[in-house]
């Protein structure tokens, strides 16, 4: 997971395109995880976290800080290990889902859970590109690295990430937030991604490197909310 297209956040020439790669492919997710299923079996060790402790420390933080009721409906977007939700239902969360496209990470999401006691979070194998009407309502969604691997897809990544956005829609609630970090995309790429139905709320603090006499993050970490739709001259009339 540490591996994940890291580059400094104002590195020239790269733009807002990227190669395809492995990393954006469901079969090296599903032996990744298979691997990472048969280590947990055989010692305990729930593997990476995706981003590091921090990012989750962040995530959390700043739900606190915002007073996020602790009944609110999360969505962890990409779960891997579901690391990220033992430690919301350790700060008290209760309505946890997470959701990924590899089985083998939902059994391993699973296998942590149980061994951790926990039985206030639900899990899905689920393609979030495919989500359907089952899959909504969702006042958190939370996604840490999977809207980069994606746009690491060999296979028409420009029309998945667009489909993405079209997901995130449908499964999170008016007025709803979006808390994403990101090892591939600045800011401003972001913003221009997620421009269409979501406003910027808040940039979260990461940690700084200087490389070239340059000042840059590693990592990008947003928060958006989702705007409410704008009366159309039709529901005036009506």
């Amino acid at each position: 997971m540490s591996d994940a297209g890291q580059r400094p956040r104002d590195s020239p020439g790269l733009g807002p395109e990227f190669g395809p790669s492995a990393l954006g492919t469901k079969a090296h997710w599903d032996a990744a995880y298979e691997s990472e299923l048969q280590i947990f079996q055989e010692s305990g060790d729930a593997g990476e976290i995706w981003f590091g402790e921090e990012s989750m420390i962040r995530v959390i933080r700043w739900m606190e800080k915002q007073k996020i009721p602790l009944d609110s409906s999360v969505l962890d977007i990409g779960t891997g290990n579901g690391v990220l939700l033992v430690e919301l239902a350790k700060c008290g969360y209760t309505n946890l889902t997470g959701i990924d496209y590899s089985p083998s990470a939902i059994q391993l999401s699973q296998n942590i859970i149980e061994k951790e006691g926990l039985s206030n979070i639900k899990l899905q194998v689920k393609d979030f590109l495919t989500s359907s009407a089952e899959l909504s309502g969702f006042q958190i969604c939370i996604d840490k690295g999977t809207f980069d691997a994606i746009s690491l897809n060999p296979d028409n990544a420009a029309e998945k990430r667009k489909q993405y956005v079209k997901s995130l829609c449908m499964v999170l609630k008016m007025e709803g937030f979006f808390l994403i970090t990101s090892c591939n995309w600045t800011k401003e790429e972001l913003l221009n991604e997620f421009k269409e139905g979501f406003e910027l709320l808040e940039e979260l603090p990461t940690p700084k490197f200087c490389f070239g006499g340059r000042i840059g993050n590693s990592v990008t970490a947003l928060v958006f909310q989702r705007k409410k739709k704008r009366p159309s001259i039709l529901d005036k009339l009506d």
